[in-house]
């Protein structure tokens, strides 16, 4: 295998993986690195005609000063760790007994229930979004960060991930838990979840960064300022009549994003070893 690594042929298709993987890598960072270079500019640089990547004036303190003393992007932050970990909470307990249900368990229309949950990862979130809000309208939810929770408290890919991680999990391993006179409940908490870290994991990140992220249910949902979550709050960032300021705005940016990136980096190893085991099936 070495030996074939160093013909010319290796050699050349190696090369052109990494060239690709390089220009894949630049055109997914080059956002991120133009809003950090602009948050740490003030105005005058930002408009000016030629593009430094570094400002020759520094102005971060000003720019993250003001995103956090302009508006209460404290809170916002705040919104979405709050928002996010309640829905991951809600989305677990709901996804792990589901999930070993399909995986474990033998029952008459078990097949056809999984094939709802496939059916159920093919519906865009939009869809259901008109009757959700007429829902919560008549419940007198909306404009309440139940109303931003609620629906999102079943995940059909949660249920999905975790159900190809349980196929993973020998059987004799749960026929001698029941021996032991554990009941399926037991089983699942004590047994499966314990078993399951790494999937939950790499289901959290993937949760809160698609909940952090989410920007179209909130705004459809939410009308009091102090509800916001972090996508919704950078709206609050543009001023109509006096001009957006850039600056502010990129740091707003990145202090939201900044959250996200820490976790990743936090869990990364988990992250690869759950999606990858859960793949195994």
């Amino acid at each position: 295998m070495a030996a074939r690594s160093l013909t010319p042929i290796g050699l050349a298709a190696a090369g052109f993986r990494h060239l690709v993987l390089g220009a894949g890598a630049v055109v997914m960072l080059a956002p991120f690195v133009l809003m950090v270079s602009i948050s740490l500019k003030g105005s005058g640089e930002i408009f000016a005609p030629g593009f430094r990547l570094l400002p020759e004036t520094w102005a971060a303190a000003e720019n993250y000063g003001a995103a956090f003393s302009k508006q209460p992007l404290l809170r916002y932050l705040l919104n979405g760790v709050g928002i996010g970990a309640a829905i991951f909470v809600a989305q677990a307990l709901v996804a792990v007994p589901c999930a070993y249900a399909l995986a474990k368990l033998r029952w008459r229309g078990r097949d056809t229930v999984f094939g709802f949950v496939l059916l159920g990862l093919l519906i865009p979130h939009q869809v259901t979004a008109i009757p959700l809000y007429i829902g919560l309208w008549k419940l007198g939810l909306l404009d309440t960060y139940t109303a931003i929770i609620l629906p999102s408290t079943i995940s059909v890919f949660g249920i999905f991930l975790m159900r190809q991680f349980f196929l993973t999990v020998p059987d004799d391993l749960i026929h001698a838990a029941r021996l032991d006179g554990l009941s399926e409940l037991a089983i699942v908490w004590r047994i499966m979840v314990p078993t399951a870290i790494p999937a939950l994991v790499s289901f959290g990140i993937l949760s809160l960064v698609w909940n952090w992220n989410e920007f179209f249910w909130p705004l459809v949902v939410v009308q009091s300022e102090h509800l916001a979550t972090p996508p919704l709050g950078v709206l609050f960032f543009a001023n109509a009549e006096a001009g957006t300021n850039y600056g502010v705005l990129m740091a707003a940016a990145v202090a939201i994003n900044a959250p996200l990136v820490v976790a990743f980096l936090a869990a990364q190893r988990l992250f690869v070893e759950g999606v990858t085991m859960s793949a195994v099936k």
